[in-house]
């Protein structure tokens, strides 16, 4: 058949993301939910302690990306870590992590999607909600089925608004900080950082228990290392997207969030809503509520291209190893998986069930879900790194182009971090249930390989096509 003739003729992504491109999907890839929303959560929960928290988070963050851009430098492959860990810690190793990351982005989309419902509503309060869930859904699945420097060019602009925006808050509220305006408001000084019970309030462990959030906050950033199949030079580009992670944590959350809490005291943050608001508020913007609202929207719009962008990849990319339905390798002519964006698009279709369905405390509940996938997903980056490095010879290794820093010391202290982070989402009443599903998604998939693929009748898993 003519179709798939041309299937089989057109199955290898084309590169067209640029330096600038992958430099802007990085930076707004941290960049989302888990800070302009996520955050307050985080500060109730710690204090102001919790830019300890984000600084350590951070810091095992970037050791992370350091191991996956190692690999993606040494060998740039459509499904990334996914592939790695199938390659250097074998098949089930590769069929979990890849399946692990693709369940992440769905559990985050969901919450992004149904964000962008909850915005809508300020401007539209009669339109249901649930109307503009559909309608982004069917938008970002257009843009995802473009050729892949229309994703890059979309990221690009968004990312700019979510930066050119905190920016600007940072300024705004550095202003009332040292000199004081709006609303006639006086110098507020730094005080506000340690005279509500002091810096950490609840003690380490209040930055212990904020973990969860942090680390969801951190979420997608390793959507650098899915780019790299598709980057026209990635043995440049993603070094560079990288090396610049550390400054990006240290200005976009810890300097953002030390203006916030500076600002106003951190105890009140659950009192007066998203505490990006209070900046505005605070200057006596009259609009304050509308121009949030655009960087919120657009920050969601973000998140949800990049999930769908980076799931999709995955899901491709599992395909090709026969870990995924060989249907998932359809490409159309401008080389973008479609069948990949058409299932993430039926799988956030949920989303508008859910808008029926959500308890208040259900944000805390996906972003620990998120996290523990998250984690997983670092877990098995630093594994498999080590496995690549374990099989390299002293003399490869001195050939490495883009090493991670300190190894192996460095690496086994990120690796016992993340089993902390584990941890604690077990020790929180209100993330243990979060826990609990995400370890029962590990089992559920570990029973489908050895129950069906491992067996041989997955079939429509097989790489070349052929039943088994």
């Amino acid at each position: 058949m003519p179709h798939s003739t041309s299937s089989q003729q057109n199955t290898h992504l084309k590169t067209g993301l640029s330096a600038r491109h992958i430099r802007f999907i990085a930076l707004g890839s941290a960049i989302g939910t888990g800070l302009f929303y996520g955050s307050a959560e985080a500060i109730k929960t710690a204090g102001p302690a919790v830019l300890l928290a984000y600084l350590i988070g951070g810091a095992a963050v970037f050791i992370v990306m350091r191991a996956l851009g190692e690999m993606a430098v040494h060998n740039p492959v459509p499904g990334s870590f996914g592939s790695y860990a199938r390659e250097y810690l074998g098949p089930l190793a590769g069929f979990i992590t890849g399946w692990t990351y693709t369940f992440e982005m769905v559990i985050v989309a969901l919450a992004d999607v149904t964000a962008f419902g909850i915005y809508m509503g300020l401007w539209y309060p009669d339109v249901p909600q649930w109307i503009w869930v559909l309608g982004i859904i069917f938008f970002i699945g257009a843009m995802n089925l473009c050729h892949v420097r229309v994703f890059g060019e979309m990221e690009f602009w968004l990312s700019l608004i979510k930066v050119v925006a905190i920016v600007a808050m940072m300024l705004a509220g550095a202003g009332v900080i040292f000199f004081g305006f709006g609303h006639h408001l006086p110098a507020t000084g730094l005080a506000n950082l340690w005279s509500h019970g002091g810096f950490a309030p609840h003690g380490w462990q209040g930055v212990l228990a904020s973990l969860g959030i942090v680390m969801f906050a951190f979420g997608g950033v390793e959507i650098i290392g899915v780019t790299a199949a598709e980057a026209k030079d990635p043995q440049k580009t993603i070094p560079q997207a990288i090396n610049t992670i550390p400054l990006r944590i240290i200005f976009f959350y810890v300097c953002t969030l030390a203006v916030l809490m500076a600002l106003f005291p951190w105890n009140h943050f659950g009192e007066q809503g998203s505490p990006f608001v209070i900046i505005f508020d605070g200057l006596g913007i009259p609009a304050a509520a509308t121009v949030l609202n655009i960087v919120v929207i657009s920050a969601s719009i973000s998140a949800i291209n990049s999930d769908i962008f980076g799931a999709g990849r995955m899901m491709y990319g599992m395909s090709r190893e026969g870990l995924a339905p060989r249907s998932f390798q359809r490409l159309a002519r401008n080389g973008v998986p479609w069948m990949t964006v058409v299932v993430m698009g039926v799988a956030l279709l949920g989303a508008v069930v859910l808008n029926y369905l959500m308890p208040e405390r259900v944000f805390v509940l996906i972003a620990s879900l998120a996290a523990f996938a998250t984690v997983w997903v670092w877990v098995m980056i630093l594994l498999s790194h080590f496995a690549m490095r374990r099989g390299l010879t002293a003399q490869q290794r001195k050939q490495i182009a883009f090493p991670v820093p300190f190894w192996p010391a460095v690496p086994l202290l990120t690796l016992l971090f993340m089993g902390v982070v584990i941890a604690v989402l077990g020790m929180m009443a209100e993330t243990r249930m979060a826990l609990i599903a995400g370890l029962l998604w590990i089992g559920l998939l570990a029973g489908v390989w050895f129950g069906w693929i491992r067996r041989g009748e997955g079939g429509a898993f097989d790489a070349n096509g052929s039943q088994s």
